[in-house]
């Protein structure tokens, strides 16, 4: 028989072993989600020091922006909106974002020069970004979803895609989101190196259609992280 002294020994271990266990925060995750091929080569980058290589010769980039896109100006900490975006003078939101995706693309398929010709093609669902309350507070999260299609140039076909991709990104807020800017560091400049290291990742895994890309990053809690 076990005495209130081991008893209490024993709640305090599995205690101990549930404090150990992380968890990777993930907006929409599902325990039966299954692993994307960015994951999967990453995994074997780990296992066997493998360097990804693209696998297209990417000849064209389409950005669409659909103008049925709901615009916020409002300087509230979370409006209800798909496109949200502070980080240029107030202007056509559509045609900031458009060029944002097309600079990043551009970037992250410069190398891309070998192999089959493709033009990839990409729909903006959503480019949530800080408000000034919001970047100046509690910071938050830069919510950025599009739809990503792969075609052949010469015949059109579909090689992967259409498919969701999330590529997720905490924003600096408060004295951090300060520095930055003094630095520099521009939420443009984030956004655009993150958007180019998701399409180079998405260009050098293994086509796999019917599946949600994720790029998270240790996505923070805060009120531009709810309400997804």
């Amino acid at each position: 028989m076990m005495t209130a002294k081991t008893l209490t020994a024993l709640a305090l271990a599995l205690g101990l072993s549930a404090c150990a266990q992380v968890d990777t925060p993930s907006r929409g995750a599902t325990a039966d989600l299954p692993m994307m091929p960015t994951q999967m080569n990453l995994l074997a980058d780990t296992a066997g020091v493998r360097v990804l290589h693209a696998q297209y010769d990417v000849e064209a980039i389409t950005v669409l922006v659909p103008r049925d896109l709901k615009v916020s100006e409002a300087n509230t900490f979370y409006p209800r909106a798909d496109i949200v975006w502070r980080g240029e003078p107030r202007g056509d939101r559509y045609q900031q974002v458009s060029a944002i995706f097309t600079e990043a693309f551009a970037r992250g398929t410069a190398t891309m020069v070998a192999g089959r010709q493709v033009a990839v093609e990409v729909e903006i669902l959503r480019f949530h970004c800080l408000t000034e309350k919001t970047r100046y507070t509690v910071g938050g999260t830069h919510s950025l979803k599009f739809n990503f299609t792969v075609r052949d140039v010469v015949t059109g076909e579909v090689i992967d895609g259409p498919r969701l991709v999330v590529a997720d990104i905490p924003a600096a807020g408060g004295a951090r989101a300060i520095a930055e800017d003094q630095a520099g560091r521009t939420q443009r400049i984030v956004v655009v190196e993150r958007l180019a290291e998701v399409i180079r990742r998405e260009l050098s895994a293994p086509a796999s259609p019917d599946m949600v890309a994720r790029f998270e990053s240790g996505l923070m809690l805060t009120p531009a992280g709810l309400g997804q």
